[in-house]
């Protein structure tokens, strides 16, 4: 991550950018969708992690200049795992293959993700799913689509009638995260009626803001994971907190992202 704060004029209109947006991440996903298919065998975590670089590296290679260009002096953040707050001033975050080892696996549960980010807040959001042709917007205060059709959370107020979902601890997780991780998940299928354990987050996320799942929740988590499914899921009328139900920030040490009616017993759930 660049540590220059970048700051720049909002002279395109962000529905533009928005829109922009959109075709790059497809563009990228288009060159994924390429290398897609066949299972990637590895031995060891080095021959992994090099397998992981390559489809990051693919999609980077369209991403960062088409990105560039529409905003030259944004920031760029391309760390999955970062997080924490931003300096001043604007910034891309971007997952080049949210759900890469997926993507490795032959699995087809992974997309291209790009934010923009203004003074610490989501603006806009692109996640594009290559293998459906879906592509998911929001824009803060205009609402959350599906391939231009608005998106609403689930009205479902009954936690018990609810398709829940979370994402695993990441790797080399403490191990405190990872126990909380585990009885979370214990709690949830006590109260819940179907509960979801998979990666990555944005895909949970999008199916909240669709009104497919009622809530999910994570511990720890990064930006890259969580502000784009932040921002669909707030657009689509959901709730988004930290597990506890206080306002989330990407500092959090939880997250919680729920249909309205289910958000408070999600909460109490999770605080058990």
């Amino acid at each position: 991550m660049s540590e220059t704060p970048r700051t720049t004029d909002v002279a395109t209109s962000d529905a533009d950018l928005l829109d922009r947006t959109a075709i790059a991440v497809g563009a990228a996903g288009s060159a994924l969708r390429e290398r897609f298919g066949e299972v990637v065998r590895h031995q060891s975590r080095e021959e992994l992690m090099r397998a992981l670089a390559v489809n990051d590296d693919t999609a980077l290679g369209i991403l960062r200049p088409r990105l560039t260009r529409l905003r030259p002096d944004a920031g760029w953040v391309e760390d999955e795992l970062d997080g924490g707050a931003l300096p001043p001033g604007e910034w891309w975050v971007v997952d080049p293959a949210e759900g890469n080892v997926n993507h490795l696996h032959a699995l087809p549960e992974w997309a291209v993700t790009a934010t923009l980010v203004r003074e610490n807040q989501p603006v806009l959001t692109a996640v594009h799913l290559p293998l459906t042709g879906e592509t998911y917007t929001a824009l803060a205060g205009a609402g959350a689509h599906l391939d231009g059709r608005p998106l609403h959370v689930s009205p479902t107020a009954d936690l018990g009638l609810s398709i829940v979902a979370t994402s695993q601890a990441r790797p080399d997780e403490d191990e405190k995260v990872v126990r909380r991780v585990g009885s979370s998940i214990t709690a949830m299928l006590f109260d819940a009626l179907v509960v979801r354990t998979a990666v990555p987050a944005t895909l949970h996320l999008t199916n909240v803001a669709a009104g497919r799942i009622d809530a999910f929740w994570q511990f720890a988590g990064a930006r890259a994971d969580l502000l784009p499914g932040a921002l669909l899921v707030t657009e689509a009328g959901g709730r988004v907190s930290d597990a506890q139900g206080r306002p989330w920030t990407p500092q959090s040490e939880s997250f919680l992202a729920a249909a309205p009616g289910v958000h408070a017993t999600a909460v109490a759930t999770l605080s058990r």
